[in-house]
This record gives C-alpha cells, structure tokens and sequence, in this order.
C-alpha cells in the first residue's frame, strides 16, 4: 500500500494532468457534434475489430449450422432478388422505388438499454452510409447511425429514439413506431385514429413514406391497443417477428432514388 502512495506522490503532477485532459476532451466531445461524430466513428472502428474477432472465433465452430439457417432465410425474404455477388437493385412493384441490396452480419447486438445499438461487418468501404435501412428475413431491424471503413453501427427499432413510419397492412393507416424501452419483443405503432377498426392479430408493416426501407416490409402484429389520453388516437402494442436476441444475418438496404427525393423536398421548402 505504501508503494502505491509512494507512486502516486511521484508522479502526481502527471497523473493530475492526464485526468484533466480527458475531462477536457469528454467536455469537447459532448459539446461539439464535430467532435462527437468522429469519436464515434473510431469507437466504431475499435470496437468493431474486437467483435470481429470473437464473432470469427465462434461462427468457426457453428459453420454448418449458420450456413443452412442462411440458405433457409435467403428463401424466406421475399422482397429481395440477390445475384451472385449479394447485391442488387430490386422493386417490389412497378409503382415503388429502387433499392440496392446488400447482405451483413451482426457481430455485436445489444438489446437490454434504453439505446440499443447493434454493430455489424460492413462500413464504407462496402457503400455502407448512414441512414440506411437494415433488415432481417423476419423484419425491421433499424437503421445505419455511424460508420467506419469496415463497419457500422445500426440504431435498433429498440431504442427510445426510434421513429420509424408504419401501417397497419389491412387498411394502410400510417403511424409511427417506437419504443418504451420496456420489453425486447414489443413496439408501439402511434398516431392511428381512433376511427381506424383494429383487430388483435392483424400485420404492422413499414409505410414506406421515409425513403428508407421499402414499403410492406414485415414488422410484428397487433397485440393488444387502448386509446391515448386525448381519446382521439390508439396506442397499439406490436409483437415483433424478429427474435431480437437472436440476429445474425442482415441485408442492408439503400434507396437509390433517396439523394433526389431529399434535394427536392428541401427545394420545396426553401422555395415556401
């Protein structure tokens, strides 16, 4: 013990000075997005290499599990077309918009914290950029928020900042959906009025009105719903398709049309 004080004595004004400096560069990066964004974005690259590695390490000794339940997705994700190389631009219908398709996989899934963050292996080096949608063969699962060369992190539909645009399937009322940060299987659609005729069971699925993910992808079903305290909307409770606590594989979707969209609603309104 006394060492330890002796050390501490020692080298006191060093010791001093490296606490400040990092209370220095947490002020710096809390309060200047600049800042924040690229301390972000190498945690992203840091963090990303660490989870890789144990990723590699286990899916190593679950190959042959992990390659049929692939196969088995593949099959089931019926809005996409993959070719050879796991990309490719496809519609739905000949009235909805383009979308470049690229397949991942989470090396890192956090699903417990009001932020929920999940982290996978593709970045910029793959064309990968913030604001695009990421999806499962089940649904929804969020979308990009930062990257690095070589990954990126996705804000989860499980976090209390999600707010994703939504329908009920039958009818094609819109809402928005979020999350109350208390169950990992359950989201809440919003702003439905309450002369929309719901049924317990009935298909949530996305509105499509965002440019982010296409429209009609599957999200969860109706669980149960009451009327907020205006009585004027409902608060529906949807049970997910997705098992949030079980993800590997991911497809990355990317509107081509989205840079144009966003250039035109900006003119509209500088012009208003």
């Amino acid at each position: 013990m006394q060492q330890i004080i002796n050390f501490i004595l020692r080298y006191r004004n060093f010791i001093l000075y490296v606490f400040l400096m990092i209370i220095s560069l947490g002020f710096t990066i809390q309060s200047h997005s600049y800042h924040q964004s690229h301390f972000f974005n190498s945690s992203s690259w840091v963090a990303g290499n660490i989870y890789e590695t144990s990723f590699g390490i286990t899916s190593y000794f679950d190959l042959a599990t992990e390659n049929k339940k692939l196969v088995e997705e593949n099959k089931k994700l019926q809005i996409l077309l993959l070719n050879e190389n796991g990309s490719t631009v496809s519609k739905l219908d000949s009235t909805q918009m383009a979308y470049v398709v690229n397949s991942g996989q989470v090396i890192k899934n956090s699903y417990a914290d009001p932020r929920n963050y999940i982290t996978i292996n593709k970045g910029e080096s793959d064309r990968i950029k913030q604001d695009m949608g990421v999806i499962t063969s089940e649904g929804i699962l969020g979308i990009i928020e930062n990257t690095s060369s070589n990954f990126a992190t996705v804000q989860s539909i499980l976090n209390e900042n999600s707010n994703i645009n939504a329908k009920l399937k039958n009818t094609n009322n819109f809402g928005s959906l979020k999350w109350n940060a208390r169950t990992y299987n359950e989201v809440q659609l919003v702003d439905i009025p309450r002369l929309v005729p719901l049924v317990i069971g009935d298909t949530i699925v996305t509105g499509g009105m965002s440019s982010i993910f296409p429209e009609n992808v599957l999200i969860g079903t109706i669980k149960k719903f009451d009327l907020n305290d205006s009585k004027s909307f409902w608060n529906i409770e949807v049970a997910l398709f997705n098992d949030m606590t079980n993800i590997k594989n991911v497809y990355i979707v990317s509107n081509t049309d989205r840079k144009e969209i966003i250039a035109l609603q900006e003119e509209t309104k500088s012009n208003d």
